[in-house]
């Protein structure tokens, strides 16, 4: 399906090296993922390359950061980005997929088992409703890719991590100007900007990780639920 030697000579470029097995396991989830798409709306991207840079060197650029260990929620995961792929990338990771289509959790569910992975827990939930359930302040680190603008993110997110843990959002050319804009958010929800790390993707495009300490405990009155979230972000 993929051109596994493509891949890895992309990925080595910011000194991501992956074994026979992990490019092995890569290259079957892009024909689970293809097949699986057509019942299932997972993604526009069905190319082998579209899939090597825009889904697995995207989502591995995501999994080489050093913050990127412990127990780790992928929010709004969809078809498994960044989760599964950081999951064959670092197999020590304990990983919760939170998606709130039971559709793609199925597909979640049916791909990693077709991969042998381990340690992943589903969470059919949104990320706004699951904070005032078990998993509030549960993680070490909480992720998110294209899921909304980051001062609504932040709520979805935050509320999750533990203090001491870390929000890191995937985000385009913008991340350095959602970033200021969640000032606001950061300081009521516990949080604090750390940094954005720049890079550029094997396409060209642009890719900035925005790095979100949680400095304090999120005040119970957040995350709030989804209307007023989108409505009014803080």
């Amino acid at each position: 399906m993929i051109n596994k030697t493509r891949l890895a000579e992309k990925c080595s470029t910011w000194n991501i090296a992956l074994s026979p097995a992990q490019l092995d396991q890569l290259d079957r989830y892009a024909e689970i993922l293809v097949d699986y798409n057509q019942k299932v709306n997972l993604t526009a991207i069905t190319s082998p390359e579209g899939i090597e840079d825009r889904h697995f060197a995207d989502s591995l650029l995501f999994a080489a950061q050093p913050e990127v260990q412990g127990k780790m929620v992928d929010v709004g995961t969809g078809a498994g980005f960044p989760g599964i792929v950081a999951k064959i990338y670092k197999p020590d990771l304990q990983l919760t997929l939170m998606e709130p289509t039971g559709k793609r959790v199925d597909f979640l569910r049916y791909a990693c088992a077709e991969l042998g992975l381990t340690g992943v827990e589903f969470a059919k939930e949104r990320a706004e409703e699951a904070a005032r359930k078990i998993w509030r302040e549960q993680f070490d680190i909480a992720s998110a890719r294209a899921v909304a603008a980051l001062p609504i993110l932040c709520e979805y997110c935050l509320p999750l991590v533990k203090v001491g843990g870390v929000f890191l959002a995937m985000k385009g050319p913008e991340a350095d100007a959602e970033a200021k804009a969640s000032g606001n958010a950061l300081k009521k929800l516990g949080g604090a900007y750390a940094e954005t790390r720049i890079f550029t993707l094997p396409d060209g495009s642009a890719r900035g990780l925005v790095l979100c300490k949680k400095i304090s405990q999120t005040p119970t009155v957040y995350p709030r639920n989804g209307g007023k979230i989108a409505k009014k972000p803080l």
